[in-house]
């Protein structure tokens, strides 16, 4: 892969070429993707969308967007400081094509912002809720009469394959939705493969899957206007990351690992000595008089995770740029933190996290209850689907708003029954859960 291609200013239904040099430095095209991001309405419902908590109503817990926009500033922390060797590595970048350190920033912070735009209510239950609804619960019915990667895609919901479609899809008077330019949205891409096959290989980018069926014409065009590299063809295809895709996944590794942490501290369910036992191990030098004059638990914690951050964001950039060449060749396996040379003391505080938070009685009970609450909405509209609606499935169908097409296809249906689930709030869709549930109607 090149650098010059991957840098691409693109945006769907151009048909002039974007040339850097020609960009207007107030308004650079890059920032331009993050501004796009942050005032569409799938960024705001994240503010009342589940990050560990679910429905937590308490003031310092974080939620999807305070969560999104913490990787923003990290991730641009980390694009500008790769963007500043690569363009030292290749000086042409700046000096033939105008790149700027900051466009690296600019990419991977619009990049960062827009990773969980597309994942349902109640965190990763949500999404396991509706793909469970297709695989075991009502949505089987729909099996016989989609091919094996539609119905996959229900069956494996992934946030990832949803937010390329929200970011990507046109709508009524958005033709080419937000219109990012081609490298943001490559970069966004963490997993560029179709939903079959299941984790073909152990590479990373096989992990998960990055774009529905129906979306699979969008994300070929970007992938060769940046020239990712094509790791399979013919029925399967998928693609090498954009290498900067690296630099959002490691940004959100750093984030959950270290900010989750801090939640449960906070919280009272991870003890306070636990964050100088562990944390301190991510801080090679810290300033001890400091640390001992502030006097909340919150400020000392938030002390220990800003230098946490700081060390795991330094050597995020050294692996980066030690791999750099296996990167752009796609032959780099690994996130940028499974390198690290804190790779067990990030470990360490994962388990806690894991242990503590994560399978706590609070989260566990409203995973539970976001897993009822999906599968009764997913339950009560996909019953609407039928030549001949009740008037029942008609108040539902009006309840949901989905839009609908008189060309649509059984699949288009139920994934953008899908998509409408997965853009709502985790309040939103208590709200509706009580309306089908005949809960609140004096209210």
């Amino acid at each position: 892969m090149q650098w010059e291609r991957l840098l691409s200013l693109k945006r769907q239904g151009d048909t002039n070429k974007r040339l850097r040099a020609e960009q207007d430095e107030t308004r650079l095209g890059f920032e331009v993707d993050y501004d796009r991001i942050i005032f569409s309405s799938a960024f705001r419902s994240l503010q009342d969308k589940t990050q560990v908590i679910p429905l937590s109503k308490t003031d310092f817990v974080h939620t999807r967007l305070t969560h999104s926009l913490e990787v923003a500033v990290v991730g641009r922390s980390l694009g500008r400081q790769v963007g500043k060797r690569i363009l030292e590595k290749y000086p042409h970048l700046a000096e033939v094509h105008g790149y700027k350190m900051n466009d690296f920033g600019a990419i991977v912070a619009a990049a960062a912002l827009a990773h969980d735009i597309g994942n349902p209510p109640f965190g990763h239950s949500g999404e396991k809720s509706i793909g469970d609804f297709f695989k075991n619960g009502d949505g089987k019915r729909f099996k016989s009469e989609l091919t094996e990667k539609e119905y996959e895609d229900l069956c494996s919901f992934e946030g990832n394959a949803n937010g390329f479609k929200i970011l990507t899809e046109s709508r009524p008077g958005a033709d080419g939705g937000l219109r990012l330019s081609y490298a943001t949205l490559g970069t966004f891409m963490k997993y560029p493969k179709e939903s079959l096959p299941h984790k073909p290989t152990n590479h990373i980018a096989d992990k998960k899957y990055g774009f529905f069926q129906e979306d699979k014409e969008a994300f070929k065009e970007v992938a060769e206007e940046l020239g990712l590299i094509q790791t399979r063809t013919g029925e399967d295809i998928s693609y090498a990351r954009h290498p900067l895709t690296f630099l959002v996944e490691a940004a959100d590794d750093i984030c959950y690992t270290i900010i989750d942490f801090e939640d449960g501290i906070n919280l009272g369910l991870i003890p306070e000595e636990y964050a100088l036992e562990y944390l301190i191990k991510l801080v090679p030098h810290i300033n001890r008089s400091k640390y001992a004059s502030l006097t909340e638990k919150s400020a000392r914690v938030g002390y220990l995770r800003a230098l946490a951050i700081g060390t795991l964001i330094d050597e995020a950039v050294s692996i980066f740029m030690d791999n750099e060449e296996a990167i752009l060749n796609g032959t780099f396996a690994k996130g940028l933190l499974d390198k690290s040379s804190y790779e067990a003391q990030i470990n360490d505080v994962l388990k806690i996290s894991v242990s503590n938070i994560y399978q706590s009685d609070e989260v566990i009970s409203k995973e539970i209850a976001g897993y009822e609450i999906l599968n009764t909405l997913l339950t009560a509209r996909c019953k609407a689907i039928t030549e001949k609606p009740t008037h029942y499935d008609k108040l539902v169908i009006q309840l949901f708003k989905t839009r609908t097409g008189e060309d649509n296809s059984l699949y288009q249906e139920l994934l953008e029954i899908c998509n409408q689930v997965s853009v709502m709030t985790d309040s939103k869709s208590l709200k509706i859960f009580e309306q089908l549930k005949g809960m609140n109607i004096s209210s």
